[in-house]
């Protein structure tokens, strides 16, 4: 997942509060996400304001030639002079629902090529239909994206769209269509074994092993987002530290793969010479299974990375300090949430990705 999806999921997830998180923290506007006041108003407006298609389309321009990002509509700025522009209140969007649907039609006409991938969510709407909404753009591969407006080709540099200079856009141009290798975790579980359930996880020579453990499962998925076939796909996870000597980190069912030898603690993945993924194609390169125990003496921490042949590798990591492994390992084995909140606290606060 691209840290502007990140951002996006979670807008999502938590509503308005993700919103009051940015302004206590003073989130500033950065690489992957922006902060606007909709000048639309739903009650005398007939379509979306030139104020506003002007910055849809930067934004379409900017993040689409770029990394992707997120526009939140509905917060103000304010400019700090040590960190830049940062969140600062809420000025909620007037008729949400409308503003959105004027935000939808106005899409595909403000660049050339238009850009399909964009989505918009209404983050929440208040009794009287007043709220927010966040416009997620990912990275084109149908670049470069110019705005229809005034003719002109942005990036993103740092927290703002700027014009791209003649080099970037002759790149953009000459370049052929590289491989965009996306990771994704599927079929997500979460459950509660007793030591004797398993086959052996610990044995019976261990002093005092844990009577009860918690494992998390999932598949590796490589997603080729791009319009490029991807050749010599790869995989591999370094486990510098467990967390405890009753924690585990397994790799289960790769046997498509051709698995390269390494040292403790290393797992290294690649696909058969003859094995091609074509766009939008996805591939699994194998299940894990993340076992964890009450006892925790350090921190668990594990880092990776995915990618093909001339694709950019995407680098990912799983941390918890010994404090959180601690607290989450007790909230699950208390039965304290549901498993969807389980399994979205673990992936969205431990996982990050690059």
């Amino acid at each position: 997942m691209s840290r502007a999806e990140d951002i996006f999921q979670k807008l999502i997830y938590f509503g308005e509060d993700a919103l009051d998180e940015f302004i206590l923290n003073l989130q500033t506007e950065e690489l992957f996400l922006d902060f606007k006041i909709a000048m639309s108003d739903g009650k005398n407006f007939k379509t979306l304001h030139k104020d506003d298609r002007r910055n849809l389309a930067k934004a379409i321009s900017g993040f689409g030639n770029s990394e992707g990002g997120v526009i939140v509509w509905g917060v103000s700025c304010s400019r700090d002079v040590e960190i830049g522009d940062v969140a600062k209140a809420k000025v909620k969007v007037q008729n949400v629902h409308r503003f959105l649907s004027w935000l939808e039609n106005a899409i595909s006409g403000c660049t050339i090529p238009s850009h399909n991938g964009v989505r918009n969510h209404i983050i929440s709407a208040d009794k009287n239909g007043d709220g927010f909404v966040a416009t997620y753009i990912p990275k084109s591969e149908l670049t470069p994206l110019m705005t229809s407006s005034n003719s002109t080709i942005y990036i993103r540099s740092g927290s703002n769209n700027v014009p791209a200079p003649y080099a970037v856009i002759a790149g953009m141009f000459g370049k052929r269509p590289q491989p965009n290798i996306e990771l994704f975790l599927e079929d997500k579980n979460i459950e509660v074994f007793e030591n004797i359930d398993e086959d052996m996880l610990y044995p019976k020579t261990i002093d005092n092993p844990p009577e009860k453990y918690v494992k998390i499962s999932f598949s590796v998925i490589a997603h080729n987002q791009s319009n490029a076939i991807a050749k010599e796909l790869y995989f591999s996870c370094t486990t510098e530290e467990t967390g405890s000597e009753y924690n585990k980190v397994r790799f289960l069912n790769y046997n498509q793969m051709d698995a390269l030898s390494g040292i403790a603690g290393h797992f290294n993945l690649m696909t058969k010479p003859e094995m091609r993924l074509p766009p939008r194609g996805k591939l699994k390169f194998t299940n894990m299974q993340i076992i964890l125990s009450p006892f925790a003496e350090t921190d668990f921490c594990l880092n990776g990375v995915i990618g093909a042949e001339n694709a950019t590798p995407k680098d990912f990591r799983l941390f918890m300090t010994k404090n959180q492994l601690r607290s989450f390992v007790a909230k699950v084995l208390k039965n304290e949430d549901s498993t969807e909140s389980l399994l979205h606290e673990f992936f969205t606060d431990f996982l990050r990705s690059a």
